[in-house]
């Protein structure tokens, strides 16, 4: 069988409208700005993924580099590893945090997605697990009380299990006071996490964490700046669960956090880490350090990942690409249910892209 080899790459911007802006202690994300990619493959069969650029204003610039780095590998065979491999080596020099890495992860999720295509099976298939349902939270922001109240509802009334909303406000007594409308809402049986998107000083976080020791909430994400591993270090021992991970640009930085006993939870982006090669390095480090890993967005490749996460905590539902998707991931009863189907289901509707091209 002659070997599937890239033949070119599509990449298009689209600045997606959200039902609900991602409001943050630190600032509000509202509207989703992603590169969409299609890799195309001399068997006629096209990889798909996209990369979430938080920010309109890095939206040209993270599709210049898609295509510039896509352009690179033209002719090459789909083999995602080998492709790290090749990048790994042409960057070396220029270091692969921030942009570049996220243009590259962008590239090896959509090789991963033309190899499962290839063999007609998902993704998770692929990567020898099974396809089920995974237990996913529902994502919400800084919603306030009101908003938040009713989202909360929402989501419980839909069977997901948890919740997290994200918190920071003024006073503490603002983020108490949302804590304890959100659990008179959902219940004792839904758990609570909470989010300060790096918007407290350590000082603060050890006043604001002694004091949600008694609201039976699930983890503390992000407290500090995630840099800052020996502040979160300090805050572990305050009697809640440490949630980090969103913002590792590799597995290395992983490594180095969960040696400076950072955290007590693991959150990977798929993007961010690496791609679908940079989760699965990611998922073994949290194997031999015994630390529960969850999902950060990328719900549509996170639901073929999680099988195959032997510590496999919670998928994150935060739906930043639906609007564009042919055939938006499924919820039910607060599992994220994958596609069966190959690869890893992500197909565009064209009109909404064109929609909301940018």
């Amino acid at each position: 069988m002659d070997s599937l080899k890239i033949t070119g790459l599509t990449a298009r911007a689209v600045n997606v409208p959200l039902q609900f802006p991602v409001r943050t202690s630190v600032g509000v994300v509202a509207t989703s700005p992603l590169v969409l990619i299609d890799l195309h493959t001399n068997a006629g069969l096209t990889g798909r993924s996209y990369v979430f650029t938080y920010t309109p204003l890095a939206l040209q610039a993270t599709k210049v580099l898609v295509e510039s780095f896509g352009s690179a590998i033209v002719g090459q065979p789909v083999a995602p590893l080998d492709i790290d491999h090749w990048f790994a080596g042409r960057l070396r020099l220029l270091g692969r945090p921030g942009l570049a890495n996220m243009a590259c992860a962008g590239l090896d999720m959509a090789l991963w997605d033309a190899l499962a295509l290839h063999r007609g099976v998902p993704l998770v298939t692929l990567l020898g697990g099974t396809a089920r349902p995974v237990a996913a939270y529902d994502s919400h922001s800084m919603d306030g009380i009101e908003l938040g109240v009713s989202r909360a509802a929402a989501a419980a009334q839909a069977g997901f299990r948890a919740i997290k909303t994200k918190i920071g406000y003024a006073t503490l007594k603002e983020d108490l006071d949302v804590l304890h409308a959100l659990r008179e809402s959902v219940g004792p049986d839904v758990q609570i996490m909470v989010d300060y998107n790096q918007g407290l000083t350590v000082p603060e976080a050890q006043r604001r964490i002694q004091a949600l020791r008694d609201e039976a909430v699930a983890w503390v994400e992000e407290p500090t700046v995630q840099e800052d591993l020996a502040g979160h270090a300090r805050l572990r021992g305050l009697g809640l669960p440490i949630q980090m991970g969103e913002n590792w640009c590799s597995p290395m930085e992983m490594q180095r956090a969960i040696e400076a006993g950072a955290c007590d939870l693991a959150m990977p982006d798929t993007m961010k880490i690496g791609g679908v090669t940079g989760w699965l390095r990611a998922a073994a480090l949290a194997q031999v350090s015994g630390v529960p890993m969850s999902s950060h967005i990328f719900q549509e490749v996170s639901v073929h990942l999680l099988p195959v996460t032997p510590t496999a905590h919670w998928l994150e539902r935060m739906d930043l690409a639906g609007p564009v998707l042919a055939q938006p991931l499924k919820f039910v009863d607060g599992n994220a249910v994958p596609a069966d189907e190959p690869g890893t289901g992500i197909m565009w509707n064209e009109d909404a892209v064109s929609r909301w091209a940018a």
